[in-house]
């Protein structure tokens, strides 16, 4: 197995019309790089892992929404030493009662999948929440020096990248990162044109774990930055923000007014500030004034 992987033909192994289901050589290349004995999946969906481990000749604990078992709400039934995982890409494709019969679960299992759905998260914060506590849920369980390989990938709505690899917490030892690329996908089919590019590939996530009761769990955060209160920007970069926020012009009250009790006014260091906004503003060619006197950004003005 290599860091790059790519499967033309997806194989025999779940089945074929149940969305999503990735291919089952994947998972057989896993079991062999890792000479793995015993294979769990709390997602299984159409039964792909299961499939694998049986032609392969080894155990494996196989769990699913459509099978009774809840990931984000029942308790773990076993510990394992390798666990693959494949979540819902979001909202791309929903489960429950769509690539599978609510009504069928819930007479069986006297429970409505549809309310447990990770796909069916309403927004992606929600979605990554619920994503990330299933992951550390699962790695929770794991076997000292075991493994669990995570299938993500990436999606685009209103010009922007939801990328579930850079959200996705990794606890543990982060072992390695594959790239797989992706095949007869729907959005093959589709034309694009502009700037968008479309998304052909997956990640392969495979974290290790190395203590069994304290390990590291990497988080992704946003955090809002305020140019007026880091120190890498520049008085230039400060002032053309500040312009821009008021629709390209101020004047140099309106400018004073803005910078005034952020952290570049505030240090010691930046005492004549004012004199800074000044100089600044006479400076190089981003900046001009218009026939009232205010300044605006220098493109406008030409």
């Amino acid at each position: 197995m290599k860091s790059i992987v790519s499967y033309p033909e997806r194989g025999k192994d779940g089945k074929n019309n149940y969305r999503g289901n990735c291919s089952g050589l994947l998972i057989e290349d896993l079991i062999k790089q890792f000479q793995v004995q015993e294979i769990t999946d709390f997602m299984v969906g159409s039964g792909t892992t299961e499939d694998v481990a049986n032609r392969m000749g080894i155990e494996s604990h196989c769990y699913d929404l459509n099978r009774g078992f809840d990931l984000m709400n029942d308790d773990i039934p076993v510990r394992s030493s390798f666990i693959f995982w494949h979540p819902p890409y979001w909202d791309i494709i929903k489960y429950a009662g769509s690539q599978y019969s609510a009504d069928s679960v819930m007479k069986k299992f006297g429970f409505d999948p549809r309310e447990r759905d990770l796909s069916r998260a309403q927004t992606w914060e929600d979605f990554v929440k619920e994503m990330n506590y299933a992951m550390v849920k699962q790695f929770a369980t794991l076997e000292k020096g075991g493994r669990m390989s995570v299938l993500v990938g990436d999606i685009k709505k209103k010009g922007r990248l939801h990328s579930m690899i850079l959200e996705l917490a990794k606890p543990g030892t982060v072992e390695n990162i594959v790239i797989k690329a992706q095949h007869n996908c729907w959005s093959d089919r589709q034309s694009y044109s502009g700037k968008f590019i479309p998304i052909e590939h997956e990640y392969l996530l495979i974290v290790r774990k190395d203590n069994l009761l304290v390990f590291n769990v990497q988080m992704a955060r946003d955090v809002e930055v305020d140019m007026r209160d880091i120190k890498v920007s520049t008085w230039r970069d400060i002032i053309y923000g500040i312009l821009d926020s008021k629709g390209g012009k101020a004047t140099l009250a309106e400018l004073y007014q803005a910078v005034e009790g952020h952290k570049r006014t505030r240090s010691g260091v930046n005492k004549h500030w004012k004199d800074k906004v000044r100089q600044t503003l006479h400076e190089g060619k981003c900046f001009a004034q218009n026939q009232q006197g205010e300044w605006v950004l220098a493109a406008a003005a030409a």
